[in-house]
């Protein structure tokens, strides 16, 4: 299990954008969550691909393995400084996601696999009874102030200082 990276409101700095919604434990919550988390990623200019996959596998976790009749889970999302984190809560404290080599034959136990090559940091963390959340991180890319990409050592010209 990975470190956490402490909750937005105990962070000192300006706006953090967020999206926090709880949907149903179905297949079309979890397909809502990640159409309404690649919305929110495009408002904020963010990078959508990766995360949304992120989003979906994690919530098909919460649907498939979370799932509590009556009982929703809840998608955050949140950036801090250069760090976008997911996370997805739902209230079966007593099944923890483990990774394991999906079976040859088999179409399931691929979404932790896919959760680990494409975050960066991701990790289980107990709430309050009967809660636990699912979380992962993705490093952002570093802007400049007009939103531009950095220019890396790499575009830099031979000669030029840099």
């Amino acid at each position: 299990m990975n470190q956490e990276m402490g909750a937005p409101e105990n962070h000192p700095t300006g706006h953090i954008p967020t999206f926090d919604i709880r949907l149903s434990p179905t297949p079309r919550g979890a397909r809502l969550a990640r159409l309404l988390a690649e919305q929110h990623l495009r408002s904020w200019g963010l990078p959508v691909e990766q995360v949304t996959q992120i989003v979906a596998e994690l919530a098909a976790n919460a649907v498939t393995h979370g799932r509590v009749p009556g009982r929703d889970f809840q998608l955050l999302i949140y950036v801090v400084d250069h760090t976008l984190r997911i996370e997805v809560t739902d209230t079966r404290d007593d099944r923890f996601p483990r990774l394991r080599p999906p079976s040859e034959d088999g179409e399931a136990g691929r979404g932790l696999l896919l959760v680990e090559a494409l975050a960066d940091k991701w990790g289980v963390a107990v709430g309050r009874r009967p809660r636990k959340t699912v979380w992962a991180e993705v490093t952002l890319p570093h802007r400049d102030p007009a939103g531009r990409a950095p220019v890396t050592r790499a575009a830099i010209p031979q000669g030029t200082p840099g």
